[in-house]
């Protein structure tokens, strides 16, 4: 079996699944207003496994645990708090369940989800950073034990939150993912879009990357900023590469459907990615299994020339 590793070593394009909450919000499923998505492991468990087989079943070589918004602290305003170690062992258990239902025997593999995100999307619901960075070595070392073949950091949008959950990641010794989510300031100076407040996103990717990424994204993110940024990560980061835009808009606890970006555009537009080296493209919130199907026959099957696989 070729690893995922080395598939990035050689240069191989990469499909990722799409999103996963707004996923579920499409199909029905309630969306919590403190923990948003993560309630549906508890209450909508077939859809969760059906939005993972749909993925699959669309070309996806990478599917993400639905454990987004699963941290402690989060659950916590929902008052599942205690049901931590339940809910995220169960994301883990889903995804294996669709892989074994719907990957015809294909290799895919099980990122684990760990975000940044609080409570209600709202910074003052964040707990101190000592608090935060045990929640963080929790939830990775589940996500770990569960099985995930790697771990996602979604939606980093603060340099200290970041390497505490980063630390987290990199002690499990699976391959970390990173994924920055990015906005323009001022309508042309694009920065990481923060909670505290926004910062130049060339000043913040070295100081995270530092603390053991091994690959870089720009994720959760609009599409006309996802290029600039792109430019930006691909001059300050020497290693792979991956994009994941959303499409729409949030007003908590539900995304708005509204101007999602047309199938074909964003496939012209993950060609556009692709032509500039980065190797691994999916979809976040909005962006669902009919964006995703098109990528395995319009995208080539590896990149001219592969950056190097950071240690």
């Amino acid at each position: 079996m070729t690893t995922l590793a080395e598939r990035i070593g050689r240069g191989d394009v990469v499909i990722l699944d799409g999103a996963m909450g707004t996923e579920l919000e499409r199909r029905g499923a309630p969306m919590d207003h403190h923990a948003w998505s993560a309630a549906a492991i508890a209450t909508h468990p077939d859809l969760v496994r059906q939005c993972h087989e749909d993925y699959i079943r669309a070309g996806a070589d990478v599917i993400i645990t639905n454990t987004f918004a699963a941290v402690r602290h989060v659950l916590e305003g929902a008052g599942l708090g205690a049901r931590t170690g339940e809910l995220n062992r169960r994301a883990v258990e889903l995804a294996k369940e669709a892989r074994s239902r719907a990957s015809g025997g294909r290799d895919v593999w099980i990122a684990g989800s760990i975000s940044s995100y609080a409570a209600t999307s709202d910074a003052k619901n964040l707990p101190r950073p000592a608090a935060a960075a045990a929640n963080f070595r929790e939830q990775a070392e589940l996500l770990a034990h569960g099985g995930v073949d790697l771990i996602v950091l979604e939606m980093m949008r603060d340099i200290e939150y970041c390497r505490l959950a980063l630390d987290a990641a990199v002690a499990t010794k699976l391959p970390v993912w990173v994924g920055f989510t990015c906005k323009f300031a001022d309508g042309k100076d694009v920065v990481m879009r923060g909670y505290d407040r926004d910062r130049p996103f060339a000043e913040v990717i070295g100081p995270v990357m530092r603390a053991g990424g091994s690959l870089a994204a720009v994720m959760h993110s609009k599409v006309d900023v996802t290029d600039p940024a792109l430019d930006i990560l691909l001059e300050q980061w020497p290693g792979p590469v991956a994009v994941y835009p959303e499409s729409g808009g949030w007003i908590s606890p539900h995304w708005q459907f509204v101007d999602v970006i047309p199938v074909q555009d964003f496939v012209a537009a993950a060609r556009r990615w692709v032509g500039k080296g980065v190797q691994i493209v999916g979809g976040c919130c909005g962006l669902g299994p009919e964006h995703i199907r098109p990528l395995k026959d319009a995208l080539p099957a590896r990149i001219a020339k592969p950056r190097s696989v950071a240690p």
